[in-house]
């Protein structure tokens, strides 16, 4: 899961670039699905890949106009799995 806090007033810059360059993701990283807050503030990005350091690569493209924070996450059915097995 990936957070972007948008830079104060980045929102319409942040769209208008996905419009016209599209997510500027590297091969092997896989956009799934996203939510925006209300304010424009925060993008919640699940995000799919092998190689974490893509996510990297991924977040120079879009630095001048937000910071990240990366959370490794499991589905639920995933966690449930490891847990049974640890049981």
């Amino acid at each position: 899961m990936v957070i972007e806090y948008f830079n104060a007033g980045a929102a319409a810059e942040i769209y208008r670039r996905a419009h016209n360059q599209g997510r500027q993701l590297p091969p092997g990283l896989k956009y799934m699905d996203s939510w925006v807050d209300l304010e424009y503030d925060r993008c919640f990005q699940l995000m799919q890949t092998d190689d974490p350091s893509l996510l990297d690569t991924w977040i120079k493209a879009w630095s001048d106009l937000g910071h990240f924070e990366i959370i490794p996450v499991r589905t639920s059915a995933e966690a449930a799995q490891y847990i049974t097995d640890k049981l």
